[in-house]
C-alpha cells in the first residue's frame, strides 16, 4: 500500500496511515438525527467519507464502513408530539428522505446502518459496565458519567475541564458530582417513549449510543471515526471517555473532522435560520453539481455556500460532460498512428493519475485533486481539436486517457451515469436522424443559405441540442446528456 497522510484531530497533526489490521480499514461516521429533511451540512460529511472510502478501496484496502441513525432523540420526540404522531413514524420518514437525497448525490450505502432503537440491550450493558468500573453513578432514574474518573478527558478537544459547562443536550442538574458530568441514561418523562432498565424506564443519552454501536460492529479499537467539527465536543470527547472507560483500550486511532459550511462567511445554523435543505438545492441544481461543490474544497476547510458557487459547479459539470462526449466520439474511430499529439496525451494521462494520487494521499485533498482533473481536461481537449484538424487518431492514447479520466471521476463520485448515457446513443436511430439534419444544414451553408442554417441550429438548441462547427464539419451534443 502507498503512503497516505491523514490529519488526526487527536494528535493535531498529519500522521501516516497505519491501519490496525493490514490491508483493512474500519470506519465509523456519525449519522443524522432523522427529525427533518437533511440539510447541506449533513451532506458534506457524507460526501467526504464516501470519497475517502472510494479512494481507500481504489488503492487496495478492504473497507468496513458503518454509519448510524440516531432514531431516538429529544428532537424526534418533540416533532412526533407536535404532529400527534410517534417517534418511529417520524424517524422512518426522514431516514427515507435521507436516502433519497444521498442517492442523488451518489453516496454509496454503508455496510451497516445501525439504529439506536435496535441496540438498547447493548447500551444498557455498557452503562452497567461503566457503573461497575466506577465511571458512572445513578441519580434517581438517571445515570451519569463522572468525568473526574477519566484522566484523559478533553484530550480530543483540548479544552480545560474547569472551564466547561455541562455538555450539549444535557440539562444542568445541581445534584451531579461535576457540572460537566453527562447523561448515559435518562429516566422517562410523561409522554416520552421508554425502555426498561435496571434504573427504571427511560432511554439512553446521546453520546453512549455511538460508543455502543461503533464498538459493536468494529471492535473495541478501530481505525477512523468521522463527523463534523461541531461534534468534537461534547459528542466525540464523551465517546472516548465512555468507550475507553468501558473497555480499557484505545477507542479510535484517527479522528477526522470536516469543516463547517458557512453562509456569507457565517456558520450555517438552524438557530440562525440560514440553512438549506438538500432537497431544495436539488430542485435548482443537479446532484453532480452539489456533490462537486462539496468536494471542491479540502474537507477540513470552511466552505461558503452561494448560488454563484453552485452555478460555477454546474458549468464545470457541463465541461466534464463535453469531455466524456469527446472521448466517446474518438473511441468510435479506428487508428493506431502514434503522433506527437498522442504521445503527449499518454504522458498527460500518466502524469495526471500520479498527481491525483499525490493529492489524495495528502489527507484526501480533493480541492487539489479537482485542479489536477481540469488540467487533464485541457490535455484531452487539445488532442481532440488536433484530431478534428486532421491529425491521425491513436486509439490506444484515447483509451489510456479515458481510463485515467473515468477513474478520477469514479473516485470523486461525479457523472457516474454519464458514460452509459453517452454510449446508449451510439448507433441509434437518433444518431442517424441527427446526421441527416446536419447534412441538410451543411448543404444550406455551402449554398450560402446562412439564415436557414442558423435557424436549424437555433431550433435544435431549443430542443436542448448544441451544434458545434469545426474545420472538419459540424458536431452535435445533447445538453445534460
Amino acid at each position: 500500500m502507498e503512503e497516505i497522510k491523514v490529519y488526526n484531530t487527536l494528535k493535531r497533526e498529519k500522521q501516516i496511515l497505519k491501519p490496525i489490521e493490514e490491508g483493512k480499514v474500519k470506519i465509523y461516521v456519525c449519522g443524522v438525527t432523522p427529525y427533518n429533511h437533511p440539510h447541506i451540512g449533513n451532506a458534506r460529511p457524507a460526501v467526504t467519507w464516501d470519497i475517502i472510502r472510494r479512494y481507500l478501496e481504489y488503492i487496495g484496502y478492504h473497507v468496513d464502513f458503518i454509519q448510524n441513525f440516531t432514531d431516538v432523540d429529544d428532537k424526534i420526540i418533540n416533532k412526533a408530539n407536535a404532529e400527534k404522531s410517534d417517534w418511529k413514524t417520524v424517524s422512518t420518514r426522514y431516514i427515507d428522505a435521507y436516502f433519497k437525497v444521498m442517492d442523488a448525490l451518489h453516496i454509496r450505502r454503508a455496510d451497516i446502518y445501525p439504529y439506536v432503537s435496535k441496540h438498547m440491550g447493548d447500551i444498557i450493558d455498557m452503562v452497567k459496565t461503566l457503573i461497575e468500573k466506577g465511571h458512572a453513578y445513578v441519580l434517581g432514574n438517571d445515570v451519569y458519567y463522572d468525568i473526574s474518573t477519566f484522566k484523559d478527558y478533553c484530550k480530543l478537544s483540548g479544552r480545560k475541564v474547569e472551564d466547561m459547562l455541562a455538555g450539549a443536550r444535557v440539562m444542568v442538574n445541581t445534584a451531579k458530582r461535576n457540572p460537566g458530568d453527562f447523561a448515559l441514561w435518562k429516566g422517562a418523562k410523561p409522554g416520552e417513549p421508554f425502555w426498561e432498565s435496571p434504573w427504571g424506564n427511560g432511554r439512553p443519552g446521546w453520546h453512549i449510543e455511538c460508543s455502543v454501536m461503533s464498538t459493536h460492529y468494529l471492535g473495541a479499537t478501530f481505525d477512523f471515526h468521522g463527523g463534523g467539527s461541531d461534534l468534537i465536543f461534547p459528542h466525540h470527547e464523551n465517546e472516548i471517555a465512555q468507550s475507553e472507560g468501558a473497555t480499557g483500550q484505545k477507542f479510535v486511532k484517527y479522528w477526522l473532522h470536516n469543516g463547517f459550511i458557512t453562509i456569507n462567511s457565517e456558520k450555517m445554523s438552524k438557530s440562525l435560520n440560514n440553512f438549506f435543505l438538500v432537497k431544495d438545492v436539488l430542485e435548482k441544481y443537479s446532484g453532480d453539481a452539489l456533490r462537486y461543490f462539496l468536494l471542491s474544497t479540502h474537507y477540513r476547510s470552511p466552505l461558503d455556500f452561494s448560488d454563484e458557487r453552485l452555478e460555477e459547479a454546474e458549468k464545470n459539470m457541463s465541461k466534464l460532460k463535453d469531455v466524456i462526449a469527446r472521448i466517446k466520439e474518438m473511441e468510435k474511430e479506428d487508428g493506431k498512428v502514434e503522433t506527437n499529439e498522442s504521445v503527449s496525451l499518454k504522458k498527460a494521462a500518466a502524469r495526471t493519475i500520479e498527481e491525483f494520487r499525490q493529492a489524495m494521499n495528502d489527507d484526501f485533498n480533493t480541492g487539489l485533486a479537482t485542479g489536477v482533473l481540469f488540467d487533464f481536461v485541457k490535455d484531452i481537449n487539445i488532442y481532440y481539436n488536433a484530431v478534428n484538424s486532421g491529425v491521425a487518431i491513436d486509439k490506444e492514447a484515447v483509451i489510456e486517457a479515458k481510463e485515467t479520466f473515468k477513474t478520477i471521476l469514479d473516485i470523486l463520485g461525479i457523472l457516474e451515469n454519464e458514460w452509459n448515457i453517452q454510449e446508449s446513443h451510439a448507433g441509434s436511430d437518433y444518431d442517424a436522424l441527427m446526421e441527416m439534419i446536419l447534412s441538410v444544414r451543411e448543404i444550406a451553408r455551402k449554398e450560402k443559405q446562412y439564415k436557414l442554417a442558423d435557424e436549424i441550429r437555433d431550433k435544435l438548441a431549443e430542443l436542448g441540442i448544441t451544434v458545434e462547427d469545426s474545420a472538419t464539419g459540424a458536431r452535435w451534443k445533447k445538453r445534460g446528456v
